[in-house]
Order: C-alpha cells, then sequence, then structure tokens
C-alpha cells in the first residue's frame, strides 16, 4: 500500500500545512509581543494548537493558535498577575473548557447574541489598534482602552518631534501597506500570504538601513517555558484570578466556537462536532498552561487560509504544528530581526478587520436594538475591561429579548352602560406592568370591571399580584368586586385569585 493510497490527500494537506505555517509565524509572534510576553511563547501556544488541538475531533479544518483577540485581556492579566501566574490562569481555563465540553455546553455557545460577539470583537478590535499606534511609534502605551484613545493626539505630537519614532511609525505603516497592497498582486506572487511578505520587507529594510528600530528580544524556546510552580498556583487562592480564569474559558471558546460556525461556511466536508470541539480547546489551553504559554483559541485568518489553501485533513494542521516546532528549533535567532513596528502593523490590520461595519450597517437599517447592543458592548470593552464589556451586552441581549417576548395587549369596551369590559391577551409580565397598571387605573372608580384574562399565556407571579392588588383597591369603593376569567392555561398554583372577588 503506497503512502498516497493510504493518505490520499496527503499532497493537498502537506501545501497547505505550508501556507498556514506562513500565516502563522507572524501572527503567532505578533501575539505574544502585543500581550506582554516572550515572542517564543506565541510560538509555542501555535506548536500546541498544532499538535494537540489539531490531532483532535471536533472541527476538522479549524487552526488554533494565540488570537489577535486574546492579546487585550491577557495583556491585563499578565499586568496584573505577571508572566509567571499567565501559565496557572491558561491551564484552569483549559481544564474549565475541559469541563463544559464534557457536560456538553459546548453547543449553548451557539445561543449567544450574534450582536454581543461581534461587539466583543469591535471592541477588542479598537482597544488593540489604538495600542498598537504606540507600539508602533516605540512609546509606552496607556493601560486603560479610553486611555489608550484619549492619549493618541499627544502620542502623535510625540512621535512627529522625534525622528526615531517617525522612523519607527513609517515601518508600521509601510506593513499595513504591503498588506492591503498584495491582495492586488499576481497570484503567483500571493502564494507568499501578505503578512509575512510585510515582515520580510520591513526586517530586511530595518537591517540594511540599519534603522534605528526596537526588534524583537529572543531569550530561546526552552528559556521561556515556565511550568506553573507552588508560588503560581498559590495565587489560585486570590479571588480575583478566577474572574480571569473564567474569562479566559468563555471569551476563548466563544471565540472558537463562532469561528467553527464560520469556517464550516467555507467548505463541504464534515460540519463541527461542537462539544468535541470545546475538549479539543481545552485540552491545548490545559496542555498551554502546562508549558506556561499563551491561551489559544480556533482563529479565522489561519482556518480561512487553510480551506483556501485546499486542505481536506486535519492533518494540514497538524503538520503546521510541526514547521513552526522545527523553526523555533532551529531558527530562533530570526526572530531577533523582526521589527516590532512591523508586528505592531499586522495587528493593527487584524484589528480593523475584526471590526463588523457592514455587520453595524445592516443591524441598524434592520434591527436597529441589537446595533445598540453591539455599540455598548464595544464601548464597555473599551472603557470598562474585556470580561465586564461582554457581561454588559449579555445583559442587554437578555433584558432586549425579555422585553420583546412580553408582547402584551389590553383593549378596553365601555359601552356606556353596565360593566367596563377590559380583554389582557399576550404575555402579561412585571415588564409591562407598568403599562397595564396606567390602564385599569385610570378605569373610572365607579363603575364594575370585569376583566378577561384568558388570552394570556404567560402570567408571572408580579404581574398576579398588581392585579390582585389593583381588584381589592377597585372593589372598596363601593362598587361591585371586580369579575376575574382567569387564564386558561393557569395551573393551580396561579389560581389563588378567584374569578370573583366578594368582601
Amino acid at each position: 500500500m503506497t503512502m498516497l493510497s493510504k493518505f490520499p490527500h496527503l499532497r493537498q494537506d502537506f501545501l497547505a500545512s505550508v501556507v498556514v505555517f506562513l500565516v502563522a509565524v507572524p501572527l503567532c509572534v505578533g501575539v505574544a509581543v502585543a500581550s506582554g510576553v516572550p515572542a517564543e511563547l506565541g510560538l509555542i501556544t501555535g506548536i500546541v494548537g498544532g499538535l494537540v488541538t489539531g490531532f483532535m475531533p471536533g472541527s476538522s479544518l479549524q487552526v488554533s493558535g494565540p488570537a489577535a483577540g486574546l492579546t487585550v485581556i491577557v495583556f491585563e492579566a499578565v499586568s496584573e498577575f505577571g508572566v509567571g501566574t499567565l501559565g496557572v490562569i491558561v491551564l484552569f481555563a483549559g481544564l474549565l473548557q475541559l469541563a463544559m465540553g464534557f457536560l456538553k455546553i459546548g453547543r449553548w455557545f451557539r445561543a449567544i447574541s450574534v450582536s454581543v460577539v461581534e461587539g466583543m470583537l469591535c471592541g477588542i478590535g479598537l482597544v488593540i489598534i489604538a495600542g498598537q499606534i504606540y507600539a508602533a511609534a516605540g512609546l509606552k502605551a496607556p493601560e486603560t482602552g479610553v486611555g489608550k484613545i484619549v492619549g493618541l493626539p499627544g502620542a502623535f505630537a510625540d512621535a512627529f518631534g522625534s525622528s526615531q519614532a517617525l522612523t519607527s511609525l513609517a515601518i508600521g505603516a509601510g506593513t499595513i501597506t504591503v498588506i492591503v497592497l498584495w491582495k492586488k498582486t499576481p497570484k503567483a506572487v500571493r502564494t507568499v500570504p501578505g503578512a509575512l511578505a510585510a515582515v520580510l520587507l520591513a526586517t530586511v529594510a530595518t537591517s540594511a538601513l540599519d534603522l534605528p528600530v526596537a526588534t524583537v528580544q529572543v531569550e530561546g524556546l526552552l528559556g521561556v517555558v515556565q511550568p506553573p510552580g507552588a508560588e503560581a498556583l498559590g495565587e489560585l487562592a486570590a479571588p480575583a484570578i478566577w474572574g480571569t480564569i473564567i474569562a479566559f474559558a468563555l471569551i476563548a471558546s466563544a471565540e472558537s466556537l463562532f469561528s467553527a460556525a464560520a469556517v464550516d461556511r467555507l467548505h463541504d466536508g464534515p460540519r463541527t462536532q461542537y462539544n468535541k470541539e470545546m475538549i479539543a480547546q481545552g485540552a491545548g489551553n490545559t496542555v498551554s498552561g502546562l508549558l506556561g504559554a499563551l491561551p489559544m483559541t480556533a482563529v479565522i485568518v489561519r482556518s480561512s487560509a487553510n480551506v483556501a489553501a485546499g486542505a481536506k485533513t486535519k492533518a494540514s494542521r497538524v503538520l503546521h504544528g510541526v514547521w513552526l516546532l522545527l523553526f523555533a528549533a532551529a531558527m530562533p535567532w530570526a526572530l531577533a530581526l523582526i521589527p516590532i513596528p512591523a508586528l505592531a502593523g499586522i495587528l493593527m490590520h487584524a484589528g480593523w478587520k475584526l471590526i463588523p461595519f457592514r455587520q453595524i450597517a445592516a443591524l441598524w437599517r434592520d434591527h436597529k436594538g441589537e446595533a445598540l447592543i453591539l455599540v455598548i458592548t464595544a464601548v464597555s470593552i473599551v472603557a470598562v475591561n474585556m470580561f465586564e464589556g461582554v457581561l454588559i451586552g449579555l445583559a442587554l441581549a437578555i433584558v432586549k429579548t425579555a422585553w420583546e417576548a412580553s408582547h402584551v395587549k389590553l383593549e378596553v369596551i365601555d359601552k356606556g352602560a353596565g360593566p367596563i369590559q377590559v380583554y389582557v391577551s399576550g404575555n402579561a409580565t412585571f415588564l409591562r406592568l407598568p403599562k397595564i397598571l396606567d390602564s385599569l387605573e385610570n378605569l373610572p372608580q365607579d363603575r364594575p370591571v370585569e376583566l378577561d384574562l384568558s388570552g394570556v399565556h404567560h402570567l408571572d407571579h408580579a404581574c398576579r399580584t398588581a392585579l390582585e392588588s389593583w381588584a381589592e383597591r377597585h372593589s372598596a369603593v363601593g362598587t361591585e368586586p371586580v369579575k376575574v376569567t382567569e387564564p386558561v392555561k393557569a395551573t393551580s398554583a396561579e389560581s389563588a385569585m378567584a374569578d370573583t372577588r366578594h368582601r
């Protein structure tokens, strides 16, 4: 049996793996530098994403590794707890993902409001762009998202007063220009990914012209591996770290599973098994955490490159992990040549692509409420932080859904003589209670009332209690007791309100 007969797609997968490797190298390094950790940790996460997550079932063509979408939250965690504790956070986030996968919670992530996810990506994109402008100029960025944006005019003023900062900015701007224009080059040229070409050109220009630009600090692959020690594990006693662990697990899972849904639309192969993909991501993050590396998610840029390059099986993503390992082991010196502003340019471009301009416009035309949730989620992430911004977005989405589900219609029929008839239909919940009570309290106090609730599908406790109270008050002024027709599907527990009231 020949190799090709045993692995019929080996040629396509091999070629795709090379393309994904070339796309992954600058992104792995760039994400690590932007996260405030050694560049090699980004490569380690990419290697684990290929060799561990890549081997596992779930989504066959999706590629995992360090993601631009997590740089904001990783940078916050490293600033607060230190690089030494990062491994513990990633390890326990991975274990949490494994638990969610085994408990079959993965598919529930598909129920998250799309506007919240888009808002999350938009907020991340804005913070990445603002933060990487400072990196491109060789300046220290403020710690908060608002500080980064508000401080930009001052940063540009400082940069324009320094020839070194201007040179650094020029390298970053040139990198973005190359990535954007690379799509217009001949197809043969585009076999080299635009991000890699931009980094290579920036590296050559910096070295050849001996430009005064900061380059990546290299510590060696084994030198940066920091398995969690007793001191780092002791940090688990602090409640604050658990909020970060939960944020890592939930945000990484959401990104991965939404990426899986997007990748499924790009090919006709096997569909994603969401719970198994959650387990695969959890296994990858557990191993990354044990090595003290960055958290991983499935990443749409590498995954779409994998599909576009003709990958047929998961062999392509496993092989991309092998190439990353060989590169990290054999050519670590190459990292020291890469200019930091070039990596900043790559991430600014990635951040820009995270901002869903078309979706915002489409939502505003057809679903203004969803558009507002998207915008508020993004602004909250910039103004507060990643985790709390997402929670605010989720809370708004839940409130909006509850409000829309609480449709209630109230019709008053007054024939001038006899009782006033009030018909209520729909879902009578506390959210619509003010509207219901306003209408009932405006009824004449000296007239009998018949309240018909037979058209109500759902009557919550708050609404029932308020209606009972109103009926007692209305009946207390000497008129006939309010006659109430109960909802048709009322349960015995809900039937405390009698059909007729007598005082």
